[in-house]
């Protein structure tokens, strides 16, 4: 590990024109020898996009898997560039919402598209906030990332042992909490709402997060810009009246606006993850026949 991340330092300096073309070829590479990932990426996109070929899907599946790998390598850039170099690259729209994010407690909610460390480059560059972590099984892998998500500005982590009061705390002392709302974390605190039309047991925590404190939920996403010139990182208007008082419809309408942005940059949503693990009673896992 120490050697890979050695090695991700020294690639950080290149130009990003070929740090980029070098995620790609070893993104095409993984596509070949990662089968089971093949698998549930492909499995993923039959469900949620049969309207395309067979052979259209695969075409979709290996551009995954470069801007997959992209994301990881290009990650050098986001921990070591100095800051100068990352706001050149970084393009915000329509700019930091900090006027926004200052009138009250805020989710910054940012979905699973695979450059979603550059919204979080982008956010910590401006303020702190508080976010949920998963602590990586290797100590010095957990080190390089916490240190290179926290160089800007300090960062409140939290892991899903804490439960909800420490985040509840965070918004209600001013601080952003950036959430990661749409993996499949089993059916406890989830309901199955659509996802590209299939029931997806989807975590309920932000609506109920916004209800019990206020919060207004802010949408952020970051996807490549053209020709490797750098990432994109749009923040969304805040939603208006939400949640509402239903707890169900408000996590439909958070799964119909990431299926709307991931159907406008389909090839960098996180199609690699288990979506449809979880099913309703009796329904069998879609990833089963396979064996994956």
């Amino acid at each position: 590990m120490r050697a890979l991340i050695a090695f991700m330092w020294l690639l950080h300096w290149l130009p990003l024109p070929v740090l980029g073309r070098f995620g790609d070829a070893v993104g095409s590479l993984l596509f070949n020898l990662l089968g089971k990932r093949r698998a549930i990426t492909l499995t993923n996109l039959r469900l949620c996009m049969p309207e395309l070929s067979e052979q259209e899907r695969v075409a979709l599946a290996r551009r995954h898997f470069q801007a997959y790998s992209r994301s990881v390598w290009e990650r050098g850039i986001l921990w070591w560039a100095p800051q100068a170099r990352l706001r050149r690259l970084i393009r915000v729209e329509p700019g930091f919402p900090a006027a926004q994010i200052a009138t009250g407690p805020t989710i910054l909610l940012c979905p699973h598209f695979v450059c979603l460390d550059v919204a979080g480059v982008a956010t910590a560059m401006e303020i702190s906030a508080s976010s949920m972590y998963v602590q990586q099984k290797n100590a010095f892998f957990d080190k390089v990332l916490r240190a290179g998500r926290s160089r800007f500005r300090p960062v409140r982590l939290f892991t899903r042992q804490d439960g909800i009061k420490p985040i509840l705390r965070a918004l209600r002392e001013g601080l952003p909490y950036f959430m990661l709302p749409d993996m499949d974390f089993g059916a406890k605190d989830a309901e199955f709402v659509p996802f590209f039309g299939v029931p997806a047991a989807t975590l309920t925590a932000t609506a109920r997060i916004a209800a019990a404190t206020g919060a207004q939920v802010l949408p952020v996403i970051s996807t490549f810009l053209p020709g490797y010139r750098g990432w994109s990182v749009r923040y969304y208007p805040a939603w208006e009246n939400y949640p509402g008082p239903d707890i169900t419809a408000a996590t439909a309408r958070m799964n119909a606006f990431i299926e709307a942005r991931a159907r406008e940059h389909p090839a960098e949503y996180f199609w690699t993850h288990k979506r449809f693990k979880t099913r309703p009673e009796g329904e069998a896992s879609p990833y089963a026949a396979s064996g994956r």
